[in-house]
């Protein structure tokens, strides 16, 4: 006989107006912590009714450390709730953009009371991934909210302690909210957390980024100081040939002009001023000696028949 199956998920809403009801007529999170448990759930619906407790906590106007209690209970109860809350978590993180601001406060709350009461393991923060382009502006307000819930009731140390556990499944998944690698992650994590009060949690992503900073700047230096000692040889190479060409050419040049042309204009210049100092001296000084008022008649009648240039 074929087994007809309900594809108008029927079952599935009774069960979701049963466990609604169970937690709204209740007067304490003991009655509704048994009330939920004497549920019948099929194999499968266990999430159903992680879902549906923070569904109706979501939908209060204020947060209701009811619902908190309600998880908790369930929680230390079975393991089963424990996974499916755990889940839930991951779910809502990434689906928190489509809550309205008072929906996510609330929902954070919740989940901060599991995470400060050991509830649930701290490993499910490992859904969220703190940089900027990982991050909404919805998500930013949630974590906001769960970790100053969780630093007004564990106090800033202790929290910081928490998230600095020695616990490999914490440590590792928490790399997504302290970054360690990447500079601008560290630089928008270390301006986040501090945004919100969370500063004294952000001194190892500090030091690590001072590393890195001058690590960074030691490497540019050497990188800087080997390109000028190589542009340093090259320059000193081209001077001492260039240096070297002229020596060799003025040398050159300098004994060329020395020995010919000093030589052959010193010696021309050198008779011509002879010449003429022996012509027109001599000249000169018989003009000298004769030429006085008396002896002038006597001078042109003795001078030669040719002429003298004087």
């Amino acid at each position: 006989m074929q087994k007809i199956h309900d594809l108008t998920e029927t079952e599935l809403v009774t069960l979701r107006r049963t466990i609604y009801l169970a937690v709204m007529s209740s007067l304490s999170f003991e009655e509704a912590s048994h009330k939920l448990l004497q549920i019948k759930i099929n194999p499968g619906e266990e999430q159903e009714m992680c879902n549906m407790v923070i569904e109706c906590c979501s939908q209060e106007r204020t947060y209701k450390a009811f619902y908190g209690l309600i998880g908790e209970r369930l929680c230390k109860l079975n393991r089963t709730w424990a996974n499916g809350f755990r889940l839930a978590f991951g779910s809502c993180y990434e689906n928190i953009h489509r809550y309205e601001t008072n929906h996510l406060r609330n929902i954070a709350h919740f989940f901060a009371h599991l995470l400060f009461s050991n509830a649930l393991h701290w490993s499910v923060l490992q859904a969220v991934v703190l940089t900027e382009e990982a991050t909404t502006s919805s998500s930013r307000i949630f974590l906001k909210i769960l970790l100053q819930d969780l630093s007004e009731e564990l106090g800033l140390q202790k929290l910081n302690e928490r998230l600095k556990s020695d616990d490999p499944g914490v440590s590792e998944a928490l790399k997504g909210m302290f970054p360690n690698s990447d500079p601008k992650a560290i630089r928008f994590a270390i301006n986040y957390y501090t945004s919100i009060g969370m500063g004294a949690i952000t001194e190892e992503m500090r030091e690590w980024l001072k590393t890195a900073q001058a690590t960074a700047a030691l490497k540019h230096n050497d990188s800087d100081s080997d390109s000028d000692s190589g542009s340093g040889s090259d320059s000193g190479s081209d001077s001492d040939t260039s240096s070297g060409s002229e020596s060799s050419s003025g040398s050159y040049t300098s004994s060329d002009t020395g020995s010919g042309t000093g030589s052959g204009t010193g010696s021309d210049s050198g008779s011509h001023s002879d010449s003429d100092s022996d012509s027109y001296g001599l000249s000169r000084q018989k003009i000298k000696k004769v030429l006085t008022k008396d002896n002038l008649p006597s001078l042109f009648l003795s001078l030669p028949s040719q002429g003298t240039q004087v």
